[in-house]
């Protein structure tokens, strides 16, 4: 059913419709109106479940760890500060191969304190075991939600779905809200191989000895690989209930001829498909939207960017001392190709500045005057405010 839901609020219900045994909540700027609408789901009977609230992030996490392992479908949210304060519990989740979803309301990490959009949270988390889908807008958020319990739980890997803070959470848009019945018949209950039972007992998070550790991360890194394949077959799946698709791993617009493309992920993706367009073809420009950053879909990037003479990559988070996160990682792998695009490696909109329209044009003609591409470049910063020495 088409509704008309702030984007919190819509997420909100596709974690009801996915019928969670225990929601582990703590509240925290933009992902507050999530956690606080699956409250207000419970209050009025519309969703039965444990809903606990906790004192910290760390809390919350290590509740739906507990909650999941001890056989309830779990589920959790938060932003930030937040992710920092509970990544420890999310590599012990990771490291256990306990299958959960937690939302990532995209924001910037202090200091400065800034409240705003950017993806330094979920791209500092990046190598803990998670598996990252990122939202081009709420009908995709909505939908990544429920495929995530499924993919999940299927690989007993957990999932990370990331959407911009304020861009998304608080943006009033309209959504088709699948019904119960739909979810019902696309999830399975829930299961998890090696659920603590008190009848059976065994334990899980034991000491991992040189003997064995270097196994177990090589099986998750595998786990992880495969995972591609079951992202696809749920959005797939996905596609056959509902007709809809969220882009499987990652999806291509624009003109599959052109010379020049543009890669970004999260919201931006829409900016820049409306600016594309404005362009009327010239030039020519493909934009490839980077669903999914975590398992990191090499080949299928390598696929999208054959052909290419110019690649910009476009992101909202930096390393420090290095430059692009997501840049980085998008070079080395175009390495592999006999021929690699030229890429050109920019970050804009850090901590909730504007991404205008204007955008695209002006970085197709920075790349074109480029002949020998900077490993990174801050786009939108005004050199002017800065000292001379940082300039």
């Amino acid at each position: 059913m088409r509704q008309a839901l702030e984007g919190s609020h819509a997420i909100a219900v596709a974690v009801g419709l996915c019928r969670p045994g225990v929601v582990a909540a703590y509240p925290i700027t933009p992902q507050t109106h999530i956690v606080e609408n699956i409250s207000k789901l419970v209050a009025d009977g519309d969703l039965k479940t444990e809903m606990v609230s906790v004192e910290s992030e760390f809390s919350a996490a290590s509740v739906a760890l507990g909650a999941a392992s001890a056989g309830s479908r779990a589920y959790t949210a938060s932003s930030s500060q937040g992710i920092m304060l509970m990544a420890e519990v999310l590599f012990n989740i990771s490291g256990l191969r306990v299958p959960m979803v937690l939302t990532c309301a995209n924001r910037a990490v202090g200091a400065p304190l800034n409240i705003w959009n950017d993806h330094q949270d979920s791209m500092s988390v990046r190598d803990s075991g998670w598996i990252q889908l990122y939202c081009a807008d709420n009908q995709e958020a909505v939908d990544t939600t429920i495929q995530a319990f499924r993919i999940s739980e299927k690989l007993e890997l957990p999932v990370m779905v990331c959407l911009d803070g304020f861009t998304l959470t608080h943006t009033m848009e309209v959504v088709d809200i699948p019904t119960q019945k739909q979810v019902d018949s696309y999830l399975p209950a829930y299961t998890f191989s090696r659920t603590l039972d008190s009848t059976n007992p065994v334990s899980i998070g034991t000491v991992g000895t040189p003997d064995v550790f270097t196994e177990v991360r090589h099986a998750h890194h595998n786990a992880m690989l495969r995972a591609e394949k079951e992202i696809i077959a749920a959005d797939k799946a996905w596609k056959t209930l509902t007709g809809r698709t969220a882009g499987g791993i990652l999806e291509t617009r624009g003109d599959p001829d052109a010379k020049i493309g543009i890669l970004s992920i999260g919201s931006v993706v829409g900016t820049m498909t409306e600016a594309i367009a404005e362009l009327s073809g010239k030039p020519k420009v493909k934009l490839i939207k980077l669903r999914c950053f975590r398992p990191f879909p090499a080949e299928a990037l390598k696929a999208a960017c054959e052909g290419l003479t110019d690649l910009i990559v476009l992101e909202r988070a930096l390393s420090p001392g290095m430059g692009g996160i997501v840049g980085t990682e998008i070079k080395a792998v175009m390495a592999e190709l006999r021929k690699p695009p030229r890429v050109h490696n920019y970050a804009a909109g850090l901590g909730g500045r504007d991404l205008p329209l204007d955008l695209a044009p002006r970085l197709v003609k920075a790349a074109a005057g480029s002949k020998a591409p900077e490993r990174f470049t801050i786009f939108d910063a005004d050199v002017g405010k800065l000292a001379p020495e940082d300039r």
